[in-house]
Formats: structure tokens, C-alpha cells, sequence
């Protein structure tokens, strides 16, 4: 990815087992947060979607973990769309930690475009087709307290 969005969060204690490693449950909530904020970049969020009649719902989750991160490690999320066909779009997110620039993860989030009210399928507009397809080169959302 050259100059993606990027999410910095920082590993909390609650987010750890025993050994003090993130529990692999917790990446699903950081690709949910790092995708809000992406679409929050790039479209303006959620409400913005839901104010013109659209949703969108996870139709496949998966994730390929590299090392592990640790309680209090930055952990940075880089997100771009890889793909937008006629309903859905792809979101690839690459987790690395940002003072070593080490790979921890990635994640592959497939939304399937819905209507509000209904969740019918429904075409992803051109407009938003651009916008994800664009990106937010270059800005970061920094929830890390750095």
C-alpha cells in the first residue's frame, strides 16, 4: 500500500490473555474500528450512509496473523479498498506496530452495499465507488494517545 489511511490504537490491558499478547478475538474489533474511521475519511462515516438510505454488512471476515502484538504496543492498521465491484467492496487492512514497522497481521473485510430500511442488496453508488477507490492518502487517525 503507498501512503494508505492509517488507524494507530494502542493495546490495552483487557485486549490481552495471559501472556499478554492481544487475544485473537480482539483484531475483529480493531478492523471494525479501523474501517469506521476509513469510511468516516473517505465518505463521511456511517451516518453519511445511513442519511441516504444505505448500509453495509460483513459478508466475510479473515485475518493472517505475522507476530504477535503486546500490551501498550502501538499498533498501526493500514486501510485501503482492494476492491469495488457491483454490491460489495473489499477493504485490505495491513496491521504492522509503527516503531519497527513489523507486520503483525492482515485482514480482508468483504461489506455486501444495503439498503435502510430493508438490507436489500443494492448497487455501491458511484460516487462512493470513487471515494473508496481513492482512498485518504496519507491521513492518519491517531486514537494511540502518541
Amino acid at each position: 500500500m503507498a501512503n494508505p489511511f492509517t488507524f494507530l490504537t494502542r493495546v490495552r490491558y483487557g485486549e490481552c490473555d495471559a501472556q499478554m499478547v492481544v487475544f485473537n478475538a480482539r483484531y475483529g474489533d480493531y478492523a471494525d474500528l479501523a474501517a469506521t474511521e476509513f469510511l468516516r475519511a473517505v465518505c463521511g462515516g456511517l451516518h453519511a450512509l445511513l442519511d441516504r438510505g444505505l448500509d453495509m454488512q460483513v459478508a466475510h471476515y479473515s485475518i493472517d496473523w505475522k507476530t504477535p502484538a503486546r500490551f501498550d504496543d502501538v499498533l498501526g492498521v493500514r486501510v485501503q479498498a482492494s476492491h469495488v465491484g457491483n454490491t460489495s467492496f473489499t477493504l485490505t487492512q495491513e496491521f504492522f506496530l509503527p516503531a519497527s514497522n513489523t507486520p503483525v497481521a492482515q485482514v480482508k473485510l468483504v461489506y455486501v452495499m444495503v439498503t435502510n430500511p430493508g438490507f436489500a442488496k443494492t448497487a455501491v453508488p458511484d460516487d462512493l465507488r470513487a471515494a473508496l477507490l481513492a482512498g485518504a492518502p496519507g491521513m492518519v487517525m491517531n486514537q494511540s494517545g502518541t
